[in-house]
């Protein structure tokens, strides 16, 4: 099973999203935009595992999060990795907030005790809105990074749980599937 950990967005703020970035869509169709029902924060890929790997996964965040209370999270701002010009994704921002950070690195280290590698990045919290698979050729990136300026969305978000997600590939794309979701506290 390919699997991540996720902050799932509500459905109101996912369509909204969609909503505020429609214009952006329709100025570079040709991107690979993430549908609507999967935008999501990834907190951690986990890549191909066996199946039997799930319930130990799920065991481990649950305490993660059983440590957390939950914490708002503010999106806003459409960027791109490493930036415009190269861009590789293209992304709705996430301010860094100290207690997204310690969640962050509490779901790192949990996975680090199952045996997972430990991101060597910093954590750059975002919600991915398209992958770029072919260069942008500057006629088209320059009306894409204005249209990207344009648009004006913020929302924040209560995150009340992390989940343990499947992601299964087919000839029409990814589907995803919520294998657990753990609470944070509410107190």
């Amino acid at each position: 099973m390919r699997l991540f950990l996720a902050i799932n967005l509500p459905n109101d703020v996912r369509s909204a999203i969609a909503a505020a970035t429609a214009a952006l869509r329709e100025c570079v169709p040709e991107l690979g935009w993430v549908p609507e029902g999967k935008l999501h924060l990834t907190l951690k890929f986990l890549g191909e595992q066996p199946s039997e790997r799930a319930s130990d996964i799920s065991a481990e965040i649950a305490s993660v999060a059983g440590r957390h209370r939950e914490l708002n999270m503010s999106l806003e701002g459409i960027g791109a990795f490493p930036n415009f010009r190269r861009a590789r994704v293209v992304w709705m921002g996430v301010e860094q907030d100290p207690r997204l950070e310690l969640l962050h690195h509490d779901v790192e280290m949990a996975c680090e005790r199952l045996g997972f590698d430990v991101e060597g990045r910093p954590f750059r919290p975002h919600v991915t809105l398209a992958r770029v698979k072919h260069r942008l050729e500057t006629e088209r990136l320059r009306p894409f990074v204005r249209q990207a300026k344009r648009t004006d969305y913020t929302t924040d978000v209560v995150v009340q749980s992390i989940d343990l997600m499947r992601s299964e590939l087919s000839s029409t794309g990814s589907a995803y599937t919520t294998l657990s979701s753990a609470a944070l506290r509410s107190d």
